[in-house]
């Protein structure tokens, strides 16, 4: 029997499996029927000495880069749509597919957790490591979708920050779009965040997890999980998460489960969204953190000027050089710094200020909360909180301190904890929109009443007038300044004291009040 075009499509997923250590040697015959199974056929010419062979020829970078793997699932799901074997041929039939394969090759979660709880005795940052290339390996993380994020830093008086235009979460086309209207309306898994997406077979409207796996670990003597994101926006970008399906909620316990988290994993840094809307940014349904071995330029950020709380004279709390109104706190005793940080909430929850527009409530509907970021600082746990407050007027419908509208043909959606930080996580459409607005510029023309492009031409003409001429060397470079510059004012407009020096007076109003 001679190999067949789809025979070398399951010898290269299952030498790929073998040299990710996904399998083990002994596992190889079985997968090889597995994926049979899976493909609705019933023989193959293929070897375990050929996968072998081919598990030799891999290169390490084609691994390192996904490529290898972005080309293999292809050639298998191109089987799969031309046999009839997924539902269409759109992104979102081809994921449901090729996420069935590699749930196949998938250890299950007992084996991961017995090899990372190993590791974890071992070294923390070697169990998160090898945790983080699992999950990678297993293509739950798509390599090759997150190289094509765009991403570049702009420096300000505040530090670099980060700009993502974010390319990686598919997007559903028309016909997808329609079979989730037509689908069952399913209340399981509750949502995206719950334990039960492990391994779940998604649908047309639900991503497939089959290739999902969840550590679980103990914060404040309750049952949560740890997982990575699969559009991770920076460097091992995970999601902790309470194992019930339970409500954010911002209070001192919070505070407490932070310090749990990084007294867990010290290498890493976590915090939460806000728990009201429109300051929320993020799924308030389900309690959950997000975090990640990387470094922001908020944590980078210097505290400018100090203040004692009466009864905390052991706790540093100071006012941080921030775009956004930021309280550090820093000590040796997580529980006083929590206990601050429960007090500071309560305070900042009640707390009007009618001259700086801060106000508590209106008609009985609170405004003001908090997004907490906790951090390890050596022997010492640091706490930032960034006041916020999504109060809404006629002039500014969707918050006061939120991105004004002259900033939404650049971004308009929340502001969460990880814009929060100084990493704009931009919409896909700038992508386009910026190489069209290169064109434009480059050749002169005019883009006020352009369908696509009018909705920049304020901005255009604002940065026009400050910038150089526009030449084939400069353009890209100029562009992405500017879209820096607009993330600045985002921040700026979120903000709750303003850095103003009125603003900056309101702020120690605040801290005096403590």
């Amino acid at each position: 029997m001679e190999m067949t075009q789809t025979d070398e499509s399951i010898k290269r997923l299952i030498a790929y499996a073998r040299k990710t250590a996904l399998l083990e040697e002994s596992d190889v015959r079985w997968a090889i029927n597995s994926v049979l199974c899976e493909l609705r056929l019933t023989e193959t010419a293929l070897t375990e000495e050929e996968i072998r062979e081919e598990q030799k020829q891999i290169p390490e970078e084609a691994v390192e880069s996904g490529e290898y793997l972005e080309e293999t699932l292809r050639a298998l799901t191109d089987y799969a749509v031309r046999e009839g074997r997924t539902e269409g041929d759109s992104v979102v039939f081809r994921d449901l597919f090729d996420t069935k394969l590699m749930g196949l090759l998938t250890p299950r979660p007992s084996e991961l957790i017995r090899r990372i709880t190993e590791l974890y005795r071992e070294d923390r940052e070697r169990a998160t490591d090898a945790y983080y290339r699992f999950s990678q390996d297993t293509d739950y993380i798509r390599r090759y979708r997150i190289r094509r994020d765009l991403k570049w830093k702009t420096e300000t008086e505040y530090g670099a920050l980060d700009i993502t235009i974010n390319l990686s979460k598919p997007e559903k086309d028309p016909k997808a779009i329609a079979a989730a209207g037509r689908a069952k309306q399913s209340g399981y898994p509750k949502c995206q965040l719950c334990r039960e997406c492990e391994g779940y077979s998604g649908r047309a409207d639900y991503p497939a997890r089959e290739n999902h796996r969840i550590l679980p670990i103990r914060i404040q003597d309750e049952n949560w999980g740890f997982q990575y994101s699969p559009y991770v926006y920076y460097n091992e970008h995970c999601i902790v998460f309470n194992q019930k399906h339970t409500p954010m909620k911002i209070d001192e316990a919070a505070f407490r489960k932070l310090f749990d988290f990084v007294s867990l994993f010290p290498h890493y840094f976590v915090g939460s969204n806000a728990d009201l809307p429109i300051v929320g940014g993020s799924i308030l349904s389900h309690e959950h953190f997000q975090g990640g071995h990387y470094r922001f330029a908020m944590a980078e950020a210097p505290v400018e000027r100090f203040f004692t709380v009466r009864g905390f004279e052991d706790i540093t709390a100071g006012i941080v050089k921030w775009p956004m109104s930021v309280i550090r706190l820093s000590g040796e005793d997580s529980r006083r710094l929590a206990a601050l940080a429960g007090h500071i909430l309560a305070c900042w929850r009640a707390y009007t200020d009618e001259t700086a527009f801060v106000f508590a409530e209106t008609d009985g509907v609170p405004h003001s909360t908090i997004t907490p970021i906790a951090r390890r600082a050596g022997d010492r746990f640091q706490l930032d909180l960034v006041l916020r407050n999504n109060i809404t007027t006629e002039e500014h419908p969707l918050g006061v301190f939120h991105p004004h509208a002259e900033l939404h043909h650049i971004k308009k959606e929340n502001i969460g904890l990880i814009e929060v930080m100084g990493l704009a996580v931009l919409p896909a459409r700038l992508r386009e929109e910026m190489a069209l607005l290169r064109a434009a510029l480059l050749s002169g023309r005019e883009i006020e009443g352009d369908p696509v492009l009018g909705k920049h031409a304020e901005w255009v003409r604002e940065f026009s007038r400050r910038c150089p001429a526009f030449t084939e060397e400069n353009i890209e470079e100029i562009l992405r300044a500017e879209i820096g510059r607009v993330f600045l004012r985002v921040l700026e407009d979120a903000g709750v004291f303003k850095r103003t020096a009125e603003g900056q007076a309101a702020f120690d109003r605040f801290t005096a009040s403590l």
